[in-house]
C-alpha cells in the first residue's frame, strides 16, 4: 500500500508543470552561477571571510551561492504545490476517496518532498565536486573557515558533512512549509506564509538565523571544535514540526 502511494505521489509530482519549471530554473541557475564561479575564482564562507575556490572546496562554496534559491524558491514552491495546491485544485479528493490512512499519505508526501531536495543536492554536489576537480586550480589541501586545513579525503568528508547538515535544515524548511500549506486557503498564501516564517525566524531568535543564511551558519558550525547544533537545536525543531504536521494533517477537513 505504501509503495503504491509513494509511486502515485511521485507521478503526480513530476507531472506538475510547476515542478518542471522550478527544476529548469534551478538548472539554469546552477549553470549560470558555475560560469561566474569559474571565472571569478573567489567565493565566501560568510560576509566577512572570502576564500579562493580550488579543487577541494568548490562543492560547499557552490551550494552557498545556490542555498538561498533552494530555501526561498524551490522548497516553498514544491511544498505549497504538494500540500496545498492539490487540495485547492481538488486532486487530493480523488486520492482520499480510496481507503488511505491520512498519516500514511502525509508521510509519503513529506518523503517525496525530501527526496526532491535530496536529488537537487546530489546534483549540486556532483557538479561542484567533479567540475571542481577538472576546472578549478588543483590543490592537495585546502583551508575552511576556522583554520581547518584538510587534505583530499578530509575535504571530501567535510563536503559530505556540510551537505548533510544543509539537507537537515532543508527538511526543517519542508516541515514548516507543510504546516503552513495545510493551514492556508490557497497555494499563493502558503508560499508567502512560508517565506514570511523563514524571514521572521531571524527576529524571533539569533539561533534561528540558519533558516535565513543556511550555508553561512553551517560553515560556522563546522568551524567549531565541539558543536551541538544538530542535537540541541535542529533535531528538536524537526521533531516538533513533524508532530505538529501529523496533528494538523489529521484534523484538517480535506474532502469537505
Amino acid at each position: 500500500m505504501m509503495t503504491g502511494l509513494f509511486i502515485s505521489e511521485l507521478e503526480r509530482t513530476f507531472k506538475r508543470k510547476k515542478t518542471a519549471a522550478v527544476l529548469a530554473v534551478y538548472a539554469g541557475m546552477l549553470a549560470f552561477i558555475w560560469f561566474f564561479f569559474q571565472r571569478g575564482g573567489i567565493s565566501f564562507f560568510d560576509a566577512d571571510h572570502d576564500v579562493k575556490i580550488d579543487s577541494l572546496n568548490s562543492a560547499p562554496l557552490l551550494l552557498r551561492d545556490l542555498s538561498f534559491a533552494i530555501t526561498f524558491i524551490v522548497i516553498p514552491m514544491f511544498v505549497a504545490d504538494s500540500f496545498n495546491g492539490e487540495y485547492t485544485s481538488g486532486a487530493l479528493r480523488m486520492v482520499l476517496i480510496r481507503p488511505h490512512h491520512r498519516v500514511k499519505l502525509f508521510f509519503v508526501k513529506w518523503v517525496v518532498q525530501c527526496l526532491l531536495v535530496f536529488i537537487i543536492l546530489c546534483i549540486t554536489w556532483l557538479v561542484g565536486t567533479c567540475l571542481g576537480r577538472m576546472v578549478m586550480p588543483y590543490v592537495n589541501e585546502t583551508t575552511f573557515l576556522g583554520g581547518h586545513t584538510l587534505g583530499t579525503l578530509g575535504a571530501l568528508l567535510y563536503s559530505l558533512k556540510f551537505y548533510g547538515i544543509c539537507f537537515c535544515i532543508f527538511i526543517a524548511v519542508i516541515s514548516i512549509g507543510s504546516i503552513l500549506s495545510v493551514l492556508m486557503p490557497n497555494s499563493i498564501l502558503s508560499y508567502v506564509a512560508t517565506i514570511g516564517a523563514l524571514i521572521g525566524s531571524v527576529y524571533v531568535s539569533d539561533k534561528l538565523s540558519f533558516f535565513f543564511s543556511v550555508t553561512d551558519s553551517v560553515f560556522h558550525e563546522l568551524s567549531k571544535s565541539n558543536s551541538e547544533f544538530l542535537v540541541n537545536l535542529l533535531f528538536p525543531i524537526l521533531l516538533i514540526s513533524f508532530i505538529i504536521n501529523l496533528f494538523v494533517w489529521k484534523k484538517k477537513e480535506w474532502v469537505g
